[in-house]
């Protein structure tokens, strides 16, 4: 049997991933088990440069786009009541949970 569930979270919404975390720490406290994290992993940065300017004479000039991923990592124990009580916290569009038992 499973001993421990790991919770990744991972969004580009910062202040949503703080929420959905709070949640969950919240929740795992209020059943009594002990929680390991939430645990910042690096951000991840996705840039995109293009050039402004039409082709042809002029000076370059380039439009830079960056979108952040801000990853999240949670330990909570893999018990049945804490398990059931996680799969009904209500999680905002674009954060993204993966659930593991190890």
């Amino acid at each position: 049997m499973p001993q421990k569930a790991r919770i990744r979270l991972w969004s580009n919404n910062v202040e949503k991933l703080n929420q959905v975390c709070s949640q969950i720490v919240d929740l795992s406290k209020r059943t009594g088990v002990k929680v390991a994290g939430p645990v910042p992993l690096p951000t991840r940065r996705l840039k995109v440069v293009t050039r402004k300017g039409p082709a042809g004479q002029g000076t370059d000039t380039y439009d830079k786009w960056v979108m952040k991923i801000y990853k999240r990592v949670i330990d909570v124990p893999a018990e049945e009541r804490t398990m059931r009580q996680l799969m009904r916290i209500n999680v905002p569009d674009g954060v993204k949970i993966e659930l593991e038992l190890i």
